[in-house]
């Protein structure tokens, strides 16, 4: 089961967000909208509390989101995994042996369709399906692909929380300590 059974991998937008973090067990996390400064400080800093730490590297200021950025990131930064929107940073991150989520918005029939095609070509570890309270795209999402799910975006009660989970998602991305406090790992 991917993150040793985590179900909710809170998003962090600030050290204050990691602080509050560090306060529950969780091992895996995402880092979003850091500079690009900050990178090897944060992620030391998340190194020295064990934790193990996604990166959206689209989120990142002051870096361009593309393979060169990408390489640079997997080789001096060396995040437990990348998220990204871009194929190309897919594909180079899983070349580098760096885990990758592929994020996914999909508003329509078409976004549904050329998410599941661009996921088939890039082969991420993950898919980060953004609004996650659409179970039935959560659904068709993993059986198409069969890759495990994670439900990001919108997301604001443990009942779409768990209607996602229901759905197939293996995890659920969120932002608010709420939620972290109802899904804290045992």
């Amino acid at each position: 089961m991917p993150f040793n059974g985590q179900q909710m991998l809170p998003a962090i937008r600030s050290m204050k967000d990691f602080d509050k973090m560090l306060k529950y067990p969780f091992h895996y996390g995402v880092f979003l909208d850091l500079h690009v400064g900050m990178l090897k400080s944060v992620f030391d800093y998340a190194r020295s509390k064990n934790r193990e730490m996604f990166l959206h590297l689209d989120l990142i200021h002051g870096l361009s989101s593309d393979e060169h950025a990408t390489e640079y990131i997997c080789q001096t930064i060396r995040p437990y995994g990348i998220i990204s929107t871009r194929g190309s940073v897919i594909k180079k991150a899983r070349q580098l042996g760096v885990r990758a989520i592929m994020r996914t918005f999909v508003i329509d029939s078409s976004a549904l369709e050329r998410s599941i095609q661009l996921i088939h070509k890039t082969d991420p570890d993950y898919i980060e399906v953004l609004p996650g309270v659409v179970p039935k795209v959560i659904e068709r999402i993993r059986m198409e692909t069969g890759k495990p799910i994670i439900a990001g975006g919108l997301i604001d009660t443990t009942e779409e929380v768990d209607l996602a989970i229901k759905a197939g998602a293996s995890a659920i991305t969120s932002s608010s300590t709420a939620l972290w406090e109802m899904y804290t790992p045992k």
